[in-house]
């Protein structure tokens, strides 16, 4: 179900490199279906600053307001503007029109390195189910 052109952290974020080298992050179909209806987002702003696995923002939803976690560490360098307007595209499209923001990252490669690949994530939402 996950798409194999990401890496996924444990923490239900995915990292998609573009062809330009920057990184485009939103949470998974996953993520999405625990949260239910998504009403509200909290992001950071254009030029901000990231660590991997430190908070990127929230996420409100009809159940709770969950901290969304950078998969990556980088200079935010653009919101999904829709998300202001439309937070239930997550919902709707959770890995295309749904995504939070796009990152620079400075350490690219390592930070990669330290996610999952589609398969392993499958396995470690296999065995959080147990």
């Amino acid at each position: 179900m996950n798409p194999t052109d990401r890496k996924y952290s444990k923490e239900h974020e995915w990292a998609k490199v573009e062809a330009d080298g920057r990184v485009l992050v939103g949470i998974t179909h996953y993520a999405q279906d625990q949260l239910g209806d998504i009403v509200f987002l909290d992001l950071p702003s254009p030029g901000d600053r990231v660590e991997q696995y430190k908070k990127l923002g929230e996420v409100e939803s009809v159940k709770a307001v969950s901290d969304v976690f950078a998969p990556v560490s980088g200079q935010v360098v653009e919101v999904n503007p829709e998300l202001a307007e439309r937070p239930d595209l997550v919902n709707d499209d959770p890995l295309e029109k749904g995504w939070l923001a796009r990152i620079s990252s400075d350490t690219l490669e390592q930070d990669m390195d330290n996610l999952l690949t589609a398969e392993e994530y499958e396995a470690f939402l296999e065995s959080e189910a147990h």
